[in-house]
């Protein structure tokens, strides 16, 4: 019985520092992506890579998902902020090779509002019908829109900010009620620095067009 007990609270104690650990490359990402450096995607790479473990073990398996298709739009982001493409919103400068912030083109507004809508339906359907997730709707509210703000993000829009700040503060209303709440404070920082995060970005586009 103490054998049981004590396995039990060393798998929780291994949660825990598993959630700090991600809490703590969390605040990295942020700062990077505040400063719109590069080498947020490669924090990007190491938090789902954490979370994925802490989200299932929690039931949020739409946030579970969601890390891992934050590993494979690292690479996708890579690429976009390093190389650009021809034709694309704005051209990286000789100087840099990496792609300038830029905003996201108004008749793509519509097109993310679809696809953020049919994502929450999907994600949702999948979770009342093939989960006991116990948030369906919440968690496929931030799961949907945090695909389209990644995608902004690795496309470098600089309204992606203004998605995140919706996402942030709903999730860190979701990680509270599901006790995850090194998370939560982790995601409560984010809506703030997101508000932040917004006007740097904006400031940075003004200094790249002097």
């Amino acid at each position: 019985m103490c054998y049981i007990c004590g396995s039990f609270t060393s798998y929780v104690s291994i949660m825990n520092y598993l959630e700090i650990i991600g809490t703590i490359v969390g605040l990295i990402y942020l700062w990077l992506e505040y400063k719109a450096s590069i080498w947020l995607w490669v924090a990007n790479v190491v938090m789902p890579a954490i979370y994925v473990v802490v989200y299932y073990e929690a039931g949020l398996y739409a946030d579970f998902g969601i890390n891992i298709y934050y590993l494979i739009i690292s690479f996708y982001g890579i690429f976009w902020w390093w190389k650009g493409r021809k034709g694309s919103h704005a051209q990286p400068t000789k100087e840099t090779k990496e792609l300038p912030i830029g905003h996201t083109p108004r008749q793509m507004w519509a097109r993310l509002g679809v696809i953020s809508a049919g994502l929450l339906v999907l994600i949702a359907f999948i979770l009342i019908q093939y989960t006991d997730s116990t948030v369906p709707w919440m968690d496929s509210f931030t799961t949907a829109l945090s695909i389209v703000a990644m995608w902004m993000l690795a496309r470098k829009y600089v309204e992606q900010w203004l998605v995140w700040i919706v996402v942030d503060a709903v999730s860190a209303g979701l990680y509270v009620y599901k006790e995850l709440y090194f998370t939560a404070g982790l995601y409560a920082l984010y809506t703030v620095i997101a508000y932040f995060g917004y006007k740097e970005w904006k400031r940075l586009m003004q200094q790249q067009a002097a």
